[in-house]
């Protein structure tokens, strides 16, 4: 029978691959990090996120089944690091998404014209908490990825990103570069990073995590009329979110002061853009509603995605049945998954009032993130270059090159993740670098205890207790 599954073009590939990835997010991290965003965003770009893309693109293709990066690695390094690598993806979005969500503070204090309480610590707590929450609780009453969808992408992406990309180039054409800004004068040297001083350093791993979860576009390598589109849709990809985030960063970076950028604010340059140009204020409020909203339907599709992957693991008996993570509601939820990420989700947010200043806070937040992310994209690395030495004659419809180019990209790719955080460490305070360790050490180490302490037992109870619950069910509807 011939599959009901369309083929999906070229064009429509690199769609749905910048629908996952692109994001208007970042720019103020790009824009911090002044004439070297160019070197930062180039290495980030082929040094990072096209070996991932790469890598991913041939595991999607010799194992198309759903399951992504954690059906890839258990395939190649074992079932242990597959559930390391599932829990990894839960657990990066309890800093992630106060990352996320701590840019709904200075949108919405812009919409109701009080934009200084978006640098007031406790503003941002209290917006991020109320939020969330809300968030989750809409999330176990409603079936909110149906309710919501293309929302988001139009309202906190591609709206947002024209309205920002005209009037940024509007005003650097009739302002110019101002002296006092991040630019500044140019000069040659300043597109590398300074060996005398290291502050740009710290926008790098912030860079490198505009790419995090490009991996993901490889689940439609299958679909894709011709697999030998898929390198070509990845760097179409590449140079679309390069473009996207270089020119607005560029803008940003054009007409606001280093003293006075901010990271969290995603607004700011529409607002500085609105008085080079004269423009009334309620556009920049137009702006920021549009973003929160966008911004606000992203986090809720985050609320009860990743943890499904937790569903499927508890489901099989791989967490302890007394908590209860198999059990799910009509739409596949975890009520107790959502309530346990939203608890977490709020110690993690408790930062904003531990460190003093909103960036250095949102910049805890994000080497966090991009530790955990990095750990994952690590585990792939080396689980591509086993399954190559192990299993050479395994189907691969889309093969990166010969051995020594798998070898290759590997390598490039931990090492550059490997610079990276290092790079990041090395700018920080020691406070700094024990807040992030002990963090990700925590979080990156607990899923082999997990699988230490498992107990046999665990799966049948969990398969005793969900059939128990399913008759419950069926009574109930009865």
């Amino acid at each position: 029978m011939k599959s009901k599954t369309s083929k999906v073009s070229l064009i429509t590939f690199i769609g749905m691959t910048v629908a996952l990835a692109a994001s208007i997010r970042n720019i103020p991290d790009v824009a911090g990090s002044g004439w070297t965003m160019f070197f930062y965003m180039g290495v980030a770009s082929l040094l990072f996120a096209l070996p991932i893309c790469l890598i991913a693109g041939e595991f999607g293709s010799a194992f198309p089944e759903k399951g992504g990066p954690e059906l890839w690695v258990s395939n190649s390094l074992g079932g242990s690091y597959g559930f390391a690598t599932s829990w990894l993806l839960w657990v990066q979005m309890f800093p992630g998404m106060v990352m996320v969500a701590s840019a709904l503070p200075p949108l919405l204090a812009t919409a109701i014209n009080r934009e200084s309480l978006g640098n007031n610590n406790i503003f941002t707590l209290i917006v991020i908490l109320v939020v969330y929450w809300i968030i989750t609780f809409l999330n176990m009453k409603f079936d909110m990825a149906k309710i919501t969808g293309q929302i988001g992408a139009w309202a906190g992406i591609y709206i947002p990103l024209v309205i920002m990309t005209v009037l940024g180039i509007w005003a650097v054409i009739k302002s110019g570069t101002h002296p006092s800004s991040i630019l500044g004068n140019f000069s040659a040297g300043k597109l590398l990073p300074d060996p005398t001083d290291m502050k740009s350093l710290a926008f790098f791993s912030p860079i490198i995590f505009i790419y995090t979860g490009i991996e993901m576009s490889s689940v439609y390598i299958t679909r894709i009329k011709k697999v030998s589109y898929y390198p070509i849709g990845v760097l179409v990809t590449l140079v679309f979110m390069f473009a996207l985030n270089i020119v607005n960063g560029f803008l940003e970076a054009a007409v606001v002061s280093s003293s006075k950028i901010d990271l969290n604010n995603i607004v700011q340059p529409v607002i500085v853009y609105d008085k080079i140009l004269g423009l009334p204020s309620w556009i920049a409020n137009v702006f920021s509603i549009l973003v929160f909203i966008g911004v606000s339907v992203q986090l809720s599709a985050w609320a009860s995605g990743p943890g499904k992957t937790i569903i499927s693991s508890a489901q099989k008996g791989l967490y302890p049945p007394k908590f209860k993570f198999w059990k799910t509601d009509r739409f596949g939820d975890s009520h107790t998954i959502l309530i346990t990420q939203a608890s977490i989700i709020s110690f993690f947010a408790l930062v904003y009032l531990l460190i003093p200043g909103i960036n250095s806070a949102f910049l805890e937040l994000v080497n966090a993130t991009t530790v955990l992310y990095c750990a994952v994209y690590i585990f792939m690395a080396i689980g591509f270059i086993k399954l190559r030495i192990k299993q050479p004659n395994l189907k691969r419809p889309f093969k990166v090159g010969n051995t020594f180019v798998a070898w290759l990209i590997a390598l490039i790719l931990i090492a550059t993740i490997i610079i990276a955080l290092v790079a990041t460490f090395a700018v920080g305070t020691l406070k700094d670098f024990i807040i992030v360790a002990i963090i990700s050490a925590v979080l990156i180490l607990l899923p082999f205890w997990f699988v230490r302490i498992r107990k046999d037992s665990w799966t049948p109870e969990v398969k005793k207790l969900m059939a128990e619950n399913d008759q419950i069910s069926k009574k109930a509807e009865k």
